[in-house]
């Protein structure tokens, strides 16, 4: 796991540079160094803006008594997009501003939900308690009382 951690990080680095370079190439190399030195101050501000919308929401929600599912996994998208803002790179400047901008983040929402959602339900059927694994045939039968003190 840790190998593959460590190969994503290199091809994401090399996938930045390669993407730097064509920028470079198509608007100048003082034009993309600008771009991105702008995104930083940019997501800088839009993580504290929306953060802020977010964790009202979140305290309005627990105001009222419903669950904040949505004001959570809004609150980590928000601050995903904004820390990918504020890494250098054009990749995860797009990845960032999908993350922070309503519309889209509403799909990450919907997607990242139906995610995690489905790692609870499996993680919750792998349970098994200290008297033995899960009765999936349906083979345990009802005790009466008395026996059990018997």
């Amino acid at each position: 796991m840790e190998m593959l951690f460590v190969l994503i990080l290199i091809l994401w680095a090399a996938a930045e540079l390669f993407v730097a370079i064509k920028v470079a190439e198509a608007i100048g190399v003082l034009a993309t160094v600008l771009l991105l030195l702008v995104t930083w101050p940019l997501g800088t501000w839009m993580l504290r803006a929306q953060g802020r919308a977010a964790w009202r929401r979140l305290g309005a929600a627990v105001a009222a008594g419903r669950s904040p599912g949505r004001e959570v996994l809004d609150g980590a998208l928000i601050l995903l997009g904004g820390l990918l803002l504020i890494v250098p790179g054009f990749l995860s400047d797009v990845l960032g501003a999908i993350a922070l901008l309503p519309p889209t983040r509403a799909l990450l929402r919907g997607q990242l939900a139906r995610n995690l959602q489905s790692r609870f339900v499996v993680q919750a059927t792998r349970f098994t308690g200290a008297s033995g694994p899960y009765d999936v045939d349906s083979t345990a039968t009802d005790v009466d009382q008395p026996q059990l003190h018997g």
